[in-house]
């Protein structure tokens, strides 16, 4: 009897194709992901990459190294394209280039180096900033922007720890200047993991769940703010003639946006990545500047996450001049635990990582990749808008009316987190919004939504798995999840 039901499952496999029968699309027709073979001997934790102007990339890795990759856009990339630019670096894990110089951001000084002889290595190192501190303690974690159009680099500096400030600056995002001084920028952070610039030149940080973040997050910082976590208050009295007066300090067990009206100077998280559902060590960013190489998302940002071994996709956008969006899976399925995210312009991605002291879903130790775009547009939820009465959802595809027009296809709830001194914090304060009408625009690439039940300071987690496009095909991902830290009027 088992050989005849095989026999049976094995001829409808064959045959599907021949009657119509097709496999709903998969992240991989869109997305491809090339692993790269690195040196034999050699552990490349990559945590950083930069496009070089002669068009090879270079990548810093955890353990204290440099490498350059040569032609990294070819079909596969072999261990002979790698060479060791630099070696015993202190974990430099963001990497930045101007003017013929590579910058590395290491835990205790941003270090600018080049190659004056042309043997491929590095000759030349220089302290380019140095203005924090560093007590040895293993959280000590520092990373670095891009250049900004100013010639400016931002750094965001992790606490010592979890909860705690004991050297400098730790727990702070610091401004670098094209001359090398290191100015305070904004107080309140606690791991973070990745930065980058959006379009407009904002530049953003991944904050890790912890003490006083209930959840990871997406910040935007700007000068005199607070991003949150208050470990690192007491250097104001190094910083305040710079940037302003010390917040008041939170109080725990409140709601942020209870926090956010009383202090003046809080930043609320633009996105918050609902821990498990959307990964749980969010990293790397890279914002699609290709202009629609990479597909159709020119302009949004793409997250990585180090434990699930993922890439999430953000919309932004601002309401009452606050940050604010969604955040949508994108693609899985890496090697290692993804840190070092970025865009090249011709629209490839390199991603790469490592699982030592965390672990991560990608099992191998450290991966060095590249993603690239097929060509073929997935059926996804291209934008998520806030309006006064509901959301706008615009898709890639049009959509089929009877499915997207029916409300019942579309299910909402929201939740919060706590804002609190402890570690974490569970999904709290549910509701069950009313999803009364779906209404499809005449072109069919967008449905608003009129919702009664928007909650200011919660995710809004949208599931769309009934909605089709007009070949019948269902969303590649047919969920989204909206911050919102402002109501529109």
């Amino acid at each position: 009897m088992k050989s005849i039901h095989f026999t049976i499952a094995a001829l409808a496999i064959c045959l599907a194709p021949s009657l119509g029968i097709t496999q709903s699309p998969t992240e991989s027709d869109y997305y491809k992901i090339t692993t790269f073979e690195t040196p034999e001997g050699e552990v490349i934790e990559a945590c950083g990459f930069q496009w070089m102007p002669d068009g090879r990339v270079a990548v810093c890795s955890r353990r204290g190294d440099i490498f350059m990759i040569a032609n990294p856009l070819a079909e596969q990339v072999t261990a002979d394209q790698f060479s060791l630019f630099a070696r015993g670096l202190h974990e430099p894990l963001s990497l930045a280039e101007k003017d013929g110089w590579l910058y590395a951001t290491q835990r205790p000084e941003i270090t600018r180096m080049k190659d004056e002889d042309g043997d491929g290595s590095a000759d030349v190192f220089e302290t380019y900033a140095d203005g924090w501190g560093i007590s040895g303690d293993y959280h000590e974690y520092a990373f670095g922007s891009k250049f900004d159009a100013d010639g400016n680099l931002a750094i965001t500096l992790c606490l010592t720890g979890s909860f705690s400030s004991v050297v400098p600056f730790r727990g702070w995002a610091m401004q670098i200047t094209p001359d090398g001084e290191t100015i305070p920028l904004s107080s309140g952070v606690r791991s973070p993991g990745g930065m980058g610039a959006n379009l407009a030149g904002d530049i953003f940080y991944t904050d890790n769940q912890g003490p006083w973040n209930g959840t990871c997050g997406l910040k935007v910082l700007g000068s005199g703010k607070f991003m949150g976590h208050p470990g690192g208050l007491k250097w104001y009295e190094l910083a305040e003639s710079a940037i302003g007066p010390q917040p008041l300090a939170p109080e725990s067990g409140s709601r942020i946006p209870i926090q956010v009206d009383r202090i003046e100077q809080f930043v609320p998280p633009a996105i918050l990545f609902p821990y498990d559902k959307m990964g749980k060590s969010a990293s790397g960013i890279a914002c699609d500047t290709s202009a629609g190489k990479f597909g159709p998302f020119a302009g949004q940002m793409f997250v990585s996450d180090q434990t699930q071994s993922r890439l999430m996709r953000v919309f932004l956008e601002k309401v009452n001049d606050t940050y604010q969006g969604a955040c949508i899976p994108f693609l899985s399925g890496f090697a290692s635990g993804n840190v070092g995210t970025e865009m090249t312009p011709s629209g490839a991605m390199f991603v790469g990582g490592t699982n030592r002291g965390w672990g991560s879903t990608g099992n191998k130790p450290f991966a060095v990749q590249r993603v690239d775009w097929t060509g073929k547009v997935p059926f996804e939820i291209h934008e998520m808008r806030l309006r006064p009465d509901g959301f706008e959802l615009t898709f890639t595809h049009p959509v089929d009316e009877a499915t997207a027009s029916d409300a019942s296809h579309f299910k909402m709830t929201t939740y919060a987190y706590e804002y609190r001194e402890q570690y974490g914090s569970p999904e709290v304060d549910h509701t069950e919004p009313t999803i009364q009408s779906a209404t499809v625009s005449p072109d069919k690439k967008s449905v608003r939504l009129v919702i009664d039940g928007l909650q200011r300071g919660h995710v809004h987690e949208l599931h769309a798995d009934g909605v089709r496009d007009q070949t019948g095909n269902p969303l590649l991902h047919a969920e989204a999840y909206y911050t919102v830290n402002q109501l529109r009027n």
